[in-house]
This record gives C-alpha cells, sequence and structure tokens, in this order.
C-alpha cells in the first residue's frame, strides 16, 4: 500500500495504529472527538482569573443563546463584558463594537458565537489584538460548536481553548449557581457565589 492509502490513527487510549484511508472503521475514527480541552479544573481557573471577556457573535435578538449568556454576565458577574457585532449598535443597553480590534482592551476570554467553520477567522483576529499587547486570550467556543482543527491550531499559537461548553453554565456550576435561570443543583451551600 503507498503512503495515500494508510492513515495513521491515535486511539483514545494513545495507541496509533495503520489503516487503510478508505475503510469504514478509519472514517469513523476520523469523525470522533480526539482534542482534549482544558479540565473543570483549569476552566474555572480560567473563569477566576478573567476580568474581561468579548462576546463575538453577540446578538440583539433576546431569544438567542449569547444574549442569555451576556444578561447571565452583566447581572451575575463583575467582568467587564464587550459585545461584538458589526451589525448592531447596542446589545443589551451597551455599545456594540464591529470587532475585536476596536475593543478599548483586549479581553480576557473571547467567547464565541459563530459557526464552526468561522472559528478559524476568530481565532486570526484574536491572535491580531493579542499579538499587538503580547497577550493571548482564552478562546471559549459555545455550546454545540465544535472545530478540532481550529482548537489544535490555536493552541499552536499559545492560546488556550475551550470548545463546547457554555461559559455561562461552566461559571454558575464553577460558583454554585446552576439553580439560576432554571438550573436546581440540589445543593444547599453557604459559599458565596465568585466572580
Amino acid at each position: 500500500m503507498s503512503s495515500e492509502e494508510v492513515q495513521t490513527t491515535q486511539l483514545s487510549n494513545g495507541l496509533t495504529c495503520d489503516l487503510p484511508a478508505s475503510s469504514p472503521l478509519a472514517k469513523l475514527l476520523k469523525s470522533q472527538r480526539t482534542w482534549v480541552g482544558p479540565d473543570a479544573k483549569k476552566r474555572a481557573a480560567i473563569l477566576r482569573g478573567a476580568k474581561s471577556i468579548a462576546i463575538v457573535g453577540a446578538s440583539p435578538n433576546p431569544s438567542r443563546s449569547s444574549s442569555f449568556v451576556g444578561t447571565y454576565l452583566l447581572q451575575s458577574t463583575d467582568y467587564r463584558v464587550y459585545f461584538v457585532n458589526p451589525n448592531a449598535d447596542t446589545i443589551l443597553g451597551q455599545k456594540a463594537y464591529p470587532d475585536l480590534a476596536s475593543l478599548p482592551e483586549v479581553p480576557d476570554i473571547v467567547d464565541v458565537f459563530r459557526k464552526a467553520s468561522d472559528i478559524p477567522a476568530v481565532i486570526e483576529d484574536i491572535l491580531a489584538i493579542g499579538a499587538l499587547h503580547g497577550q493571548n486570550p482564552t478562546v471559549w467556543v459555545q455550546l454545540g460548536i465544535w472545530n478540532e482543527e481550529a482548537a489544535v491550531y490555536a493552541e499552536s499559537q499559545g492560546l488556550t481553548i475551550v470548545m463546547d461548553r457554555c461559559l455561562k453554565v461552566e461559571h454558575a456550576r464553577f460558583n454554585g449557581g446552576l439553580n439560576l435561570m432554571g438550573f436546581d443543583t440540589g445543593v444547599i451551600s453557604s459559599r458565596r457565589a465568585g466572580r
């Protein structure tokens, strides 16, 4: 077999094997997620350490997911929250910015509400603003959005990336607030909610 016909696949146990690229098993393994982002402890640390969050793809439509997340961040945290949408002037009563380069600061987290194929362009925008200031913000790609190649690229550029996770749900989970807006954890805690 020539090298074009064989695919080296890394299995979840860390071992690799060569498979014919056209085999059903090779196609199945290629479709499965192999990239693993920061674990819960690291995600909690990202959220604790952040002071500012930009929501790229924020929508002025109150029924969109980005609006729920933006409302939660504005009402339940002390993050500086920026909304990025070139087609809006204001979102949730806040100024909307046309792009990341227009923000008054480099945000610590860029929360992305864009389709998977747009993630590489967003990463390039993040690198452009971070390179200007020597900062590397965390790329947080919202629940239901997955682009493994973009994640690998982001990490190769020194960025931290979280994918397919809701920032609002993760923040509430780490701060004992999953009872907010319809989630009930059943946990009673005297711990004060953090940022």
